[in-house]
């Protein structure tokens, strides 16, 4: 047996429950989780997501959820070969059917069974995977397929490891957009959790500027501590982001990222679009749900590219691990808040009550 926090119901607290241990079998690992990050948004997820989109389906209930953890492997299946008992390791929570077009090619966030171990799903076929994979990372223990494993460097803590998601959800984005060296950057929302993971990146990229856009300004002049000479700063509450980032480069920024949060004003996001230079790339990762009216006209004659990116795959997870291993990103300037198990709600209430996108907020079960 393990302990487990979980769901019964919406608009209520998650109970500490013992409940079976999984088992490794075929190619699955059973990983003992050791750190597990928060989604920021999670407190509204669990009290309002099955009214904001009630096509995308919850883990049926009693669910445990947990999007990001990372732990030691603890038992391997028995067509397991490439991981073995102690490996230190992030668990990606993407699950697709593995055996459709897209997943054979590496595309599983294109595939029809697309869906977030611990999460969500993104359309009715997710069920099925529920009932394959039903837990995530708020446990003792956990089990996953072989293909989600990343196996993480010395030098990368787990509550680190357990930020993996959002880190390389940006990290995906920016890949998106080609190649960064000499080039510019708006980064809308860029003090939030993607936002500051992508400025990271962007960073280790190439990018020559970066113009991060934000409210808050003692966030913004955290930010650009980062890189003083590469990095220019806005907040979006001194007037109209398009006209400040021409004020500065009168073509227009080379890429936008756009990482606003799924309750933002759509109306900010297309602000920072018009600053985008003529056949200008736009990568959205920020999940805003409103609908967002915009000239198709201005769109063609300008040859823009506009390019939705969900999550990241295995394959990016172990790209980042070894951009942390080599040095080339330097994730000390994150810091983690901790709670244990027996503190999950405490903690769900407490997400967003730390220093922007600097702080993550992690489970340690």
């Amino acid at each position: 047996m393990m302990r487990a926090a979980r769901l019964h119901a919406v608009n209520e607290p998650m109970r500490i429950e013992e409940v079976a241990k999984p088992r490794a079998s075929g190619t699955d690992v059973v990983v003992e989780v050791k750190a597990c990050g928060m989604v920021p948004n999670l407190a509204n997820v669990l009290n309002n997501w099955e009214n904001w989109y009630p096509h995308q389906p919850l883990p049926p209930k009693p669910a445990t959820f947990g999007l990001d953890p990372a732990g030691i492997v603890h038992e391997v299946g028995e067509q397991v070969v490439a991981l073995k008992p102690g490996d230190r390791v992030y668990v990606n929570p993407l699950r697709s059917c593995g055996a459709c077009h897209a997943c054979a090619s590496g595309n599983q966030m294109k595939c029809d069974y697309f869906t977030f171990a611990g999460y969500f799903g993104f359309n009715r076929k997710s069920l099925e995977i529920y009932k394959r994979y039903p837990g995530g990372g708020f446990a003792q223990f956990m089990s996953a397929p072989q293909s989600a494993i990343v196996k993480i460097p010395d030098n990368m803590t787990f509550p680190q490891a357990a930020r993996m998601g959002y880190l390389g959800t940006s990290y995906s984005a920016l890949k998106k957009l080609g190649n960064l060296a000499g080039k510019s950057l708006i980064i809308n929302g860029a003090t939030g959790t993607l936002g500051v993971g992508a400025t990271l990146f962007a960073l280790a990229m190439g990018i020559s500027t970066i113009y991060a856009v934000a409210r808050g300004k003692p966030l913004l002049e955290k930010l650009r501590r980062l890189a003083p000479s590469r990095i220019e700063t806005f907040s979006n509450l001194d007037g109209k982001v398009a006209e400040w980032v021409r004020s500065k480069n009168h073509a227009g920024a080379d890429f936008m990222l756009d990482s606003l949060g799924a309750v933002a004003d759509v109306n900010a996001m297309k602000d920072a679009m018009m600053g985008v230079k003529r056949g200008g790339s736009i990568v959205n990762i920020g999940g805003t749900g409103a609908d967002m009216l915009f000239n198709t006209k201005w769109w063609m004659d300008n040859s823009m590219v506009l390019t939705g990116s969900a999550w990241l795959s295995t394959a990016e997870g172990m790209e980042i691990a070894e951009l942390v291993r080599s040095g080339a990103v330097d994730l000390s300037v994150l810091e983690a808040r901790t709670y244990p198990l027996d503190q999950i709600n405490e903690a769900i209430n407490g997400v967003a009550s730390g220093d922007g996108g600097f702080t993550n907020y992690v489970l340690e079960p």
